[in-house]
């Protein structure tokens, strides 16, 4: 199972590049010296891109930035004040900003171009605690049952194989799209995937997905591209076509709770936790870095099980009691 990329132009952050050539340089920087994605990359590069918005308001999309260099520990606070107030971003998001002006001002000090890091001692807002939404298996079972009209053969089983390797997998959506044909061996039902920070790892499948995967092949069009799942292009299915796919399902599924590809790799790991895997190979199936990361899924558990009781308990059902 051979690995490949295309490569991308620029400092490699897809097809967007910005116009100040210090955000350019530290999206280079972040995709080839820290190994990050494309889209990690973009995203950084965009959030140190509304910090230089929010000091020169009304900046041309197409001019550097002036005041960036300039930029003191105290801008750096009401640029958090004013994300945290009315414009109400989330503690996860502004947390994001937050390390993206640390990375990026990082960078400057090491240049040479400032003595200082102004975003280094600004505090992150803490991340409200939350379990992970999951679906029980029924309600998967019942995504995985929907089937979509109004589709040739081709994109209906190309579709049907998403769903179901996203559910056998747990991958992330950015994970799927980015699979080559060359990673894929449906016989042993593994597969290479490319996780964060471009570390790869092996990941099973069931023969649910196998079978699915197969059928697609058998209708794939002809293409030079080495994507495993095609748009109607015949390119590699960027990120935001992989969305419209599974929201089309979970649309037409009938759920009535908000569902997710990455709510879908959340009951995977659910799943696999309550029929018996134990949390170190749950732990390398999702690529996570530290295990307290993967310990979520017991408390997850615990609450399925807890809801799973009462619903099935009599005593507090008993009108007489």
């Amino acid at each position: 199972m051979a690995r490949g990329r295309s490569g991308v132009g620029g400092v490699g952050i897809s097809s967007y590049m910005p116009a100040d050539p210090s955000i350019a340089e530290f999206g280079g920087y972040l995709r080839l010296e820290r190994g990050q994605s494309a889209r990690t990359a973009e995203e950084y590069a965009r959030d140190v891109e509304a910090f230089g918005e929010f000091l020169e308001p009304g900046h041309p999309k197409t001019a550097a930035f002036l005041k960036l260099a300039d930029a003191t520990t105290s801008d750096v606070r009401r640029f958090v004040m004013e994300l945290m107030g009315p414009r109400k971003y989330t503690a996860t998001s502004v947390r994001r900003k937050i390390a993206a002006l640390r990375s990026y001002y990082s960078l400057q000090k090491r240049e040479g171009r400032r003595p200082d890091n102004p975003a280094q001692d600004v505090p992150p807002p803490k991340a409200a605690k939350r379990l992970p939404q999951v679906m029980s298996e029924a309600e998967v079972g019942k995504l995985l049952r929907t089937r979509v009209a109004g589709k040739d053969d081709g994109l209906r089983l190309r579709n049907a194989a998403i769903m179901e390797l996203l559910y056998a997998s747990g991958i992330r959506r950015a994970e799927l799209v980015g699979l080559n044909l060359a990673d894929i061996d449906t016989e042993r039902r593994m597969m290479r995937v490319l996780g964060k920070g471009n570390k790869q790892r092996m990941v099973f499948m069931n023969e649910a997905a196998a079978t699915a995967i197969r059928a697609y092949l058998g209708v794939r069009p002809r293409s030079n591209d080495e994507a495993l799942f095609l748009s109607n292009r015949k390119t590699r299915l960027s990120h935001r076509q992989a969305w419209v796919i599974f929201r089309e399902f979970a649309q037409l599924s009938g759920l009535t709770k908000h569902v997710t590809p990455h709510v879908m790799r959340h009951s995977f790991a659910t799943h696999l936790l309550e029929n018996g895997a134990d949390i170190m190979t749950i732990k390398e199936l999702l690529g996570h870095e530290s295990l307290s990361t993967t310990q979520i899924y017991t408390n997850v558990s615990l609450e399925h099980m807890r809801r799973s009781y009462e619903d099935a308990h009599p005593r507090d059902k008993d009108e007489n009691r």
